[in-house]
């Protein structure tokens, strides 16, 4: 089946460019990661994706396209400073941080290393790398489980460690717009995946779809926003 074609937004949205741009997206084993790794590489894009473990890629190693997967588990600064080193000077034109866990049966710590405290690092990693594109433009998929709004109770496991993702992007993102990188927080919605559950309302489709749209349209006035997969601005 052509997801594409099945797309057609999407793949509207993907052929208005008038060069074949590059992305990088940083977590593409299965889920929300899988779906825009599949969307992007058909619509012709260049694509890097990472999975933990490149002898079992799961169906990212099955999508075809100019697609080049690395290795990165984001809690490794090894990894990390390999994947630079593969990518060299190569400008990416998006860079998209999906990696994350639930939480379930881990400490505040260990979720944190990997929701809060990876995206920035690989983000500050590859910042060069948006920066000598032409769009220059940058994600990190947080959550509405993450906003505070006023609250001062626990928000659990989860939602504290993209609450301090969301702080930390805050705190930086200002600094990155001064490389002419236009980022944003972005949440995906409640989507039906191994992480969401099968109660959850939105299917991978319609939220690829949405994110696709909104890093299309992603404009320089809004660095620095939280987003939702519908271009909405979400309250902090």
């Amino acid at each position: 089946t052509d997801i594409v074609g099945q797309n057609r937004e999407s793949a509207r949205i993907l052929d208005e460019y008038k060069y074949m741009p590059t992305i990088a997206i940083i977590g593409t084993s299965r889920g929300i990661g899988l779906d825009l790794l599949r969307t992007y590489a058909r619509a012709g894009w260049t694509v890097h994706g990472t999975v933990r473990d490149l002898n079992n890629p799961g169906r990212a190693g099955d999508v075809n396209g100019d697609v080049h997967l690395h290795r990165l588990e984001v809690r490794d600064h090894v990894q990390l400073d390999q994947l630079a080193d593969a990518l060299g000077e190569t400008p990416l034109d998006i860079l998209i941080h999906n990696a994350g866990v639930i939480g379930k049966g881990m400490t505040q710590d260990e979720v944190n290393a990997v929701n809060a405290d990876a995206p920035i690092r690989v983000a500050e990693k590859l910042l060069p790398n948006v920066a000598a594109s032409k769009q220059k433009k940058l994600a990190l998929m947080t959550s509405q489980l993450g906003a505070r709004q006023g609250r001062t109770g626990s928000l659990g496991v989860y939602g504290e460690s993209k609450a301090a993702l969301n702080d930390a992007f805050r705190a930086r993102s200002s600094e990155w717009a001064k490389q002419g990188v236009t980022s944003v927080a972005l949440h995906p919605g409640w989507v039906r995946t191994d992480m969401g559950g099968q109660r959850a309302n939105l299917s991978t489709r319609e939220s690829v779809d949405g994110i696709i749209a909104v890093m299309s349209s992603l404009a320089p006035a809004q660095d620095g926003q939280f987003l939702t997969w519908e271009g909405r601005e979400h309250p902090w």
